[in-house]
């Protein structure tokens, strides 16, 4: 017997909820945003747009499925299922962090502060929610399959992400390794940067973009549903010992870029958020490429 459909509803705490659990108070958080020349109703009305959004969202779940919501904070530890339908209520970059804990499950994205969004990922509103939630299920959803990047290590430890994956040290400062194609007979560059980037088309409106900007790159970046990878280093720094001539390509499917490391300890995180991350280190070596998932986000 199949299992019926299960919403999840994916938020994450708003501004608001943050000084409440930092100064105790309403009005000791009042105080602290007047003295640095904020107001506090901006942030509570936004608040209450966002529980508005959530709630509504959470009432347009048809009666015969189930329901459940997650923290974004908590992400790195819920179980998703294939017959989930995830409704991620918030702003766009909720979206991408949430899609690297998924398998092919349709998405839907709520703006919960439409004008203030830019609405790339979230494309919808609260009250399009109990439609969506239902043509989630039928054969032949209307979606956009976007492409993401994943970086597996060589022993077995995998990362998914929708914009980008930052290889290097934690506090981005100076990482040594070796980088060059996954090919036989290719030949590895020492190097020594802030980092490596590799991102995807979705990606490349944000991070890569201000790379790409930064350079005057002439690379094309690619749309959000192409199957093809920018991976930029970050301030390389020429030395006897180490050089800067593979800062800049692309990956289409099917190729990986290496990167072995030669450092005490770098990391590998997808989408900003550091506190779930790959720790690597001496020797060891990390694939990125195309992923084989994408994120199928609702139109």
């Amino acid at each position: 017997m199949s299992l019926a459909p299960r919403a999840v509803l994916v938020h994450r705490t708003t501004e608001y909820e943050e000084l409440l659990a930092r100064h105790g108070t309403h009005g000791q958080a009042e105080f602290f945003l007047a003295s640095r020349g904020r107001s506090i109703d901006e942030v509570a009305q936004r608040h209450r747009r966002t529980r508005r959004a959530l709630a509504d969202v959470a009432g347009a779940v048809p009666l015969t499925w189930r329901q459940t919501r997650v923290e974004r904070a908590d992400l790195d530890r819920f179980l998703f299922g294939p017959e989930d339908v995830v409704a991620v209520v918030g702003q766009d970059g909720l979206v991408a962090n949430t899609a690297k804990y998924l398998t092919g499950q349709p998405v839907i994205g709520i703006d919960t502060d439409p004008g203030r969004n830019p609405g790339v990922l979230v494309r919808h509103r609260a009250e399009d929610a109990g439609r969506l939630l239902r043509a989630a299920v039928l054969p032949g959803a209307g979606t956009d399959e976007l492409t993401m990047v994943e970086a597996v290590s060589d022993d077995t430890q995998r990362l998914l992400a929708l914009n980008e994956i930052y290889l290097g040290r934690s506090g981005h400062q100076s990482a040594r390794y070796r980088l060059g194609p996954d090919s036989e007979g290719a030949q590895a560059e020492p190097q020594a940067s802030s980092g490596v980037l590799v991102g995807t088309g979705t990606g490349a409106t944000g991070w890569l973009r201000s790379l790409w900007q930064e350079r005057g790159s002439t690379l094309a970046l690619p749309g959000p549903a192409d199957p093809l990878l920018v991976w930029f280093v970050r301030e390389a720094w020429p030395s006897p010992a180490t050089g800067t001539s593979q800062v800049a390509g692309t990956l289409a499917r099917g190729q990986r870029l290496r990167i072995t490391v030669e450092s005490d300890r770098l990391v590998v995180f997808g989408d900003g958020m550091e506190a779930d991350a790959l720790e690597l280190t001496w020797g060891q070596s990390v694939r990125f490429g195309v992923c084989d998932t994408a994120l199928r986000l609702l139109v």
